[in-house]
């Protein structure tokens, strides 16, 4: 009897979550049908942030990611989630949350369906978050890993936790990235299980050996019990101890993978496309050739990172973290004029509106440069907005210039000549700022020397979900 081959991808980012039910194609291996899909805000911006790391901390309610994860769940066909067979689950890389082992969650009824509801968790310090300075950062150990550390990563906000915030880190005895502890509860884990490419985004991490910088983390103090085990991305973490929502139990669970190879893995048909991915931040991904090893060294100033990707291959990114972020601070400082001038407005007025400024301003001499949030190669880089003239100050102009230079920054750190030189042939262009945007969408096609293609706001949910379709359901059952 042939196996139900449905299954379930999530992704857990950093303003939505997002689910999507993957089916094969019908005679057709390699293909696949999206049978249905779900997205759901966040609104996960922690209320009370730690009071020790200060206004550069960037904390997210894990209760909240779990609700907007639940409702996406909700939302699903019933009958479509009876078929599911196997789930795979992506999500945000660098953060680190912290939990009770036995204690992360509660399964409830929640009504008309099982679910879990967190309990006994930290909140989710995420990629985003700045407190550990260039000066902080100088004072860690070097690691031994082809990747350098910057603030966000989780391994360094352990760091910063243990000299700042002890008695924090004794409350807790597991931890991992928001997408490893969904994994945990869902396959009641008795250690959090990570992937090559969660563990990498850490920090300290070796990707030729496998295996975690223990004698160097050892040597600092690192409370090392707080690191994940570690498996390769496609393989699987466990299975559904409980039914969630309409999902039996007993049902096969991969080991959470990074959302930006889960999105390349949906998109990139050919090892000579490119994906661009445009969200919250800002990726531009390419393949390395089978063999390749990253210098085993870091260079904290280079614009370019290899990344794990899945085989023991590396994706070459260019991974900017000013992206749709950047829009969503411009429209946040647009209704703050606002309401100091006396004027309400909402914030998605005031998006559809610049988009469709723009839309009718075609060019523009206005330039800016979007790195509000500096860059990890730069961290002390700031924006600017150069070439000001009296005839280019509409609402159109200074969207236009703002989203060029959102692609013309990432040009800056990945010349699209080194794509052509590593074989990239066409650009493949995915994620949620990018996909209800057709201003950045002429950007990127403007910039790029290559024929450009759009995907889909949920790739990276069907790029999980097709990972365990491809590697695990067509395995037969041990």
């Amino acid at each position: 009897m042939a196996a139900r081959s449905v299954t379930l991808g999530i992704d857990l980012g950093t303003t939505s979550v997002k689910a999507a039910l993957v089916e094969a194609a019908p005679g057709d291996p390699s293909g696949f049908v999206v049978l249905a899909s779900c997205a759901r805000p966040a609104r996960a911006e922690a209320a009370a942030q730690s009071a020790a790391a200060g206004p550069q901390g960037q904390e997210q309610d894990v209760h909240r990611i779990i609700q907007a994860l639940n409702e996406c769940l909700a939302a699903l066909p019933r009958e479509q989630l009876r078929k599911v067979c196997g789930i795979g689950v992506s999500g945000q890389m660098h953060g680190v949350m912290f939990w009770k082992t036995g204690q992360g969650c509660e399964w409830t009824e929640g009504g008309t369906a099982p679910l879990f509801e967190p309990r006994a968790v930290s909140h989710l310090v995420t990629w985003q978050d700045g407190r550990c300075g260039s000066g902080f950062l100088a004072s860690l150990p070097q690691p031994e890993s082809h990747l350098s550390v910057a603030t966000g990563f989780g391994c360094a906000t352990i760091f910063w936790l243990l000299k700042n915030s002890p008695e924090f880190l004794k409350s807790y005895d597991a931890a991992g990235t928001i997408s490893d502890y969904v994994v945990a509860m869902l396959c009641g884990l008795p250690r959090p299980l990570m992937s090559d490419q969660n563990a990498a985004s850490w920090g300290y991490f070796n990707t030729r050996s496998q295996s975690w910088n223990l004698d160097i983390l050892r040597g600092s103090g690192f409370p090392v019990h707080l690191l994940p085990d570690t498996a390769e991305p496609g393989s699987v973490a466990g299975r559904t101890s409980h039914a969630w929502f309409e999902i039996p139990k007993g049902m096969k669970v991969g080991v959470a993978l990074g959302d930006l190879q889960a999105s390349v893995y949906s998109c990139m048909a050919q090892r000579t496309d490119a994906v661009l991915n445009i969200s919250t931040s800002v990726q531009l991904a390419a393949s390395m050739p089978s063999g390749f090893q990253p210098v085993p060294t870091p260079d904290p100033a280079a614009p370019v990172a290899y990344f794990p990707y899945f085989d023991r291959t590396y994706l070459a990114v260019a991974a900017s973290l000013n992206g749709g972020n950047v829009l969503a601070t411009f429209v946040h400082m647009l209704v703050q004029w606002m309401a100091d001038l006396g004027l309400e407005v909402e914030e998605s007025a005031v998006y559809s509106r610049m988009i469709q400024a723009a839309a009718q301003q075609r060019d523009t001499c206005l330039t800016i440069t979007p790195t509000v949030l500096g860059e990890r190669h730069l961290p002390d880089q700031l924006a600017s907005v150069t070439r000001i003239s009296s005839s280019d100050l509409s609402l159109g102009h200074v969207t236009r210039a703002l989203c060029r230079g959102i692609v013309q920054n990432l040009h800056s750190m990945l010349p699209f000549q080194q794509l052509k030189e590593w074989g990239v042939e066409r650009v493949i262009g995915s994620g949620s700022a990018l996909s209800r945007n057709e201003v950045l969408k002429q950007e990127v096609q403007r910039a790029f020397p290559f024929p450009v293609s759009f995907g889909q706001d949920v790739d990276a949910a069907v790029g999980a979900a097709l990972l365990m379709l491809q590697r695990n359901l067509n395995k037969k059952e041990s």
